[in-house]
């Protein structure tokens, strides 16, 4: 039995991969609002992009100055490339579901993502998707590096923080998109400043993220020598 030194933190009674169930999280994140884009997408029609750089909400959508939603694609159609977007970002949910800690899972999730900004996934997804393939390609590492960087103390005292960094995370995520689409933010009517919001949110909320990604190895860690 193990003592209370080395007792980790379960989801829903089971003892699970901490890294996988956070990358997991965000390639969730990145499916879903790969398939908003997709859908504001198509609603623009059987129309032409006219250029590489688009909004994925039309003018008839948008509810805001900045709600456009800045996404990429080398398709000039939009009920196209919405279409390609969407069915792009099933096959990211799906493959993070279920492959992404297999040998190739990174390399295929990678690819499947940069499809997904080139063909109008969203312009600012580039950087949570690279931040959740550097973190994927931990799953199954023996993380000897962090081993080294984080001392037995430090990880007893951070192992079962992954939990909490990643719901605050998935949260400040969410309200990112709604303010980004929708443009609310009691208290202030300045585009401006809703704007630096929707940046200084989308900041704390990949922060979030980095922070239960090493709380995360931190578990793995130590969830690894209690066996």
């Amino acid at each position: 039995m193990m003592s209370s030194e080395q007792r980790t933190v379960t989801l829903f009674g089971y003892d699970v991969n901490a890294t996988r169930v956070i990358v997991t999280t965000l390639g969730l994140i990145l499916g879903v609002t790969g398939m908003v884009h997709g859908f504001f997408e198509v609603l623009q029609g059987n129309t032409p992009t006219e250029g590489i750089l688009v909004d994925a909400i039309g003018p008839e959508h948008q509810r805001w100055l900045y709600g456009g939603e800045s996404a990429i694609t080398l398709i000039p159609n939009f009920f196209i490339t919405g279409i390609v977007t969407m069915c792009i970002s099933v096959l990211v949910i799906l493959w993070t579901l279920f492959f992404i800690h297999k040998t190739y899972g990174s390399s295929v999730f990678l690819v499947l993502n940069i499809l997904s900004f080139l063909t109008g996934g969203g312009v600012f997804q580039v950087v949570t998707f690279t931040l959740t393939w550097a973190f994927s390609t931990r799953i199954n590492s023996s993380l000897e590096w962090w081993k080294n960087q984080l001392s037995a103390k430090l990880r007893q005292q951070i192992k079962n923080f992954w939990l909490p960094f990643t719901i605050l995370g998935v949260i400040l995520y969410a309200i990112v998109q709604d303010i980004a689409i929708f443009g609310v933010v009691p208290g202030i009517s300045d585009p401006e400043m809703i704007l630096n919001v929707v940046f200084l949110l989308l900041f704390f909320s990949l922060g979030c993220f980095i922070l239960a990604f090493i709380c995360g190895f931190a578990y793995e860690i130590e969830r690894k020598s209690a066996k």
